[in-house]
């Protein structure tokens, strides 16, 4: 019989996990507001070195957001961390952890922030 109760509260649970979507917000990774800084100003100087320093596209693509729109999220991360053998994007891992990859590509997403310059 416990067998059964088990399997009735693992259905009522995807239930209610289907029934009440997560908003996108809420799977937004947190960075700390002192790191944001830093990953900006990454972004804006590090990477915009090959995607300009507008993000618009150099001797990288542009990494706007019509440019991302059809990229999958979990490849952008996953070329941010690991970068793309054979050309000349470098692996970012060890730089930034892979919630704050996922912060990067979520801004890239929606327009990215202006550099505030270097933390002090």
């Amino acid at each position: 019989m416990a067998h059964g109760r088990y399997r009735n509260v693992f259905l009522a649970s995807i239930a209610v996990a289907a029934a009440s979507p997560a908003s996108a917000q809420d799977a937004l990774p947190q960075v700390q507001p002192e790191r944001v800084r830093e990953l900006v100003h990454l972004v804006r100087q590090d990477c915009g070195s090959c995607h300009g320093l507008t993000l618009q596209g150099g001797l990288g693509p542009a990494l706007t957001p019509p440019a991302l729109r059809d990229k999958p999220r979990e490849s952008l991360i996953a070329t941010i961390l690991g970068g793309r053998p054979g050309t000349p994007m470098p692996p970012f891992r060890g730089i930034v952890v892979e919630e704050e990859a996922a912060w990067i590509v979520d801004r890239l997403s929606e327009g990215f922030p202006a550099d505030q310059g270097a933390a002090r």
